[in-house]
């Protein structure tokens, strides 16, 4: 088997997701060196860091937290890229089980009762044919031992992408667009509402007054990246 499996990476060499580099035996998706070089933010136990501090005045959330800085045409970028252009989902499980352990080893996120995605439009998950954050939302759901919910809440209209619009547009391209349905599964929970980057946050503002309005509900914020 040993030496099949190593006929097979010789013709078709799996490679770093960062830096192209060919993975060598133990490495798994991101090479070593890719990984200790990866910009972390240290946010997860750190009370009003500046993913919080974005929200301030917006949304009252508990927590909010973010495992990567993102950089214009940075490791992360390329991270994100792959994850959700190239259907590479392991990226999303890469970071899941990276964040996972933080938010379990954290008070702050101690009475997290479930885990909802930031949704895709029924036509946009149909082209791509995955929500890009539903493997780093499971994972994270699984290590926390909560469920994870993805039939909460809705995306109720198709939007352009937001990578080029400036801020105030991408506030006005999200405001209205969300709803939710069986606000039942959540009424009286403490909600890790996730995404794959924070720019503005306003998609997830956006996301909060929609799920606010079921009963009784508390709402903690984390992604993969934060735009610095």
């Amino acid at each position: 088997m040993k030496v099949l499996t190593s006929i097979v990476e010789l013709f078709f060499p799996t490679i770093c997701y960062c830096c192209d580099s060919q993975l060598t035996e133990g490495e798994k998706h991101i090479c070593l060196n890719c990984r200790f070089d990866l910009p972390t933010t240290n946010f997860t136990k750190l009370e009003g860091n500046i993913v919080e501090q974005a929200f301030y005045g917006r949304i009252p959330i508990v927590a909010a937290t973010a495992l990567f800085y993102f950089y214009k045409e940075g490791k992360i970028q390329k991270l994100i890229h792959q994850l959700k252009y190239r259907g590479e989902q392991n990226v999303g499980v890469f970071a899941g089980n990276w964040l996972g352990q933080e938010l379990k080893d954290s008070a702050r996120f101690n009475t997290i009762d479930c885990v909802i995605p930031v949704p895709l439009h029924k036509k946009k998950l149909k082209k791509r044919g995955y929500n890009q954050v539903e493997k780093f939302g499971k994972t994270l759901a699984t290590i926390l031992n909560v469920d994870y919910i993805d039939n909460v809440l809705v995306k109720v209209t198709a939007t352009k992408t937001q990578t080029h619009k400036i801020r105030f547009d991408r506030w006005k391209n999200v405001s209205e667009l969300f709803t939710i349905q069986n606000s039942q599964l959540i009424a009286n929970k403490h909600i890790l509402l996730i995404d794959d980057v924070i720019t503005t946050g306003a998609t997830l503002e956006a996301c909060y007054k929609a799920l606010n309005k079921a009963n009784n509900i508390n709402i903690s914020i984390a992604s993969i990246a934060y735009t610095k």
